[in-house]
């Protein structure tokens, strides 16, 4: 445990590295409560790290002495289903090809992106499976409930006002009028940023790797990444709306 643990840097959010004695289960939820709210990225790294060696120590193998039982399997299939990945039941872990979704469930996986891209997950940033960002996808899933289908070779900021209108959001386009209320001017900077974030995008890039343009900071994709999050996440609620 120690060794996973420190090779994910996260030894200082370790119960036993503060003096403390506790049991493995508290232990890695106390290192993964932190990494939740302070490092995702480490922690994914240690959750990878922690189902790889339960998986070559037999823990998936149900002719194996260390076989750790159907129910905790099944609940550790459902808490990653809600999370955008599939553990399959030998413990393989991969995230959801979103290309082979589509309604409600494409709904709920992009959501999942959504809320992780909201806090920092850079690895959120360009959906698995697919050649799109998580904002692309977002927009085409919202054109194609509506609408059946959406323009694929639209660009992006005309794909993203398609999905602001049918959603009945502002764009740029829209004048302002004194009568506006409050949210049309909050969605209309929604609409820029958002196409701000996706021209900060490495169009090159295959959801391996570093997914912004060279020469952008960390704190620069980092608020990218949230701003992703956020714009996704509200359409999204709009959508389900």
């Amino acid at each position: 445990m120690e060794f996973y643990i420190g090779r994910a840097g996260l030894t200082h959010a370790d119960p036993k590295s503060q003096g403390q004695t506790v049991g493995k289960a508290k232990r890695v939820r106390a290192v993964l409560s932190w990494a939740i709210d302070s490092d995702p990225a480490a922690g994914g790294k240690l959750v990878e790290a922690l189902i790889a060696k339960i998986r070559a120590s037999g823990g998936f193998r149900e002719s194996s002495e260390n076989y750790i039982g159907v129910s905790p399997i099944q609940q550790a299939v459902d808490a990653f289903d809600s999370e955008g990945y599939t553990l399959a039941l030998d413990g393989a872990l991969r995230p959801k090809n979103l290309d082979s979704l589509s309604g409600k469930e494409l709904t709920e996986a992009l959501r999942s992106y959504a809320r992780r891209a909201q806090k920092g997950a850079e690895d959120a940033a360009l959906i698995s499976g697919t050649s799109k960002d998580l904002l692309e996808a977002t927009a085409a899933h919202v054109i194609t409930v509506k609408y059946g289908s959406y323009p694929q070779q639209a660009n992006f900021p005309a794909l993203l006002g398609q999905a602001f209108v049918a959603l009945g959001l502002a764009t740029p386009e829209d004048q302002p009028s004194s009568s506006d209320a409050p949210e049309r001017a909050m969605e209309r900077g929604m609409y820029q940023a958002a196409v701000g974030v996706n021209r900060l995008r490495n169009k090159e890039g295959t959801g391996h790797g570093r997914p912004w343009v060279s020469g952008i900071s960390g704190m620069e994709a980092a608020a990218a990444v949230e701003i992703a999050g956020t714009v996704a996440g509200y359409m999204l609620d709009k959508l389900n709306r």
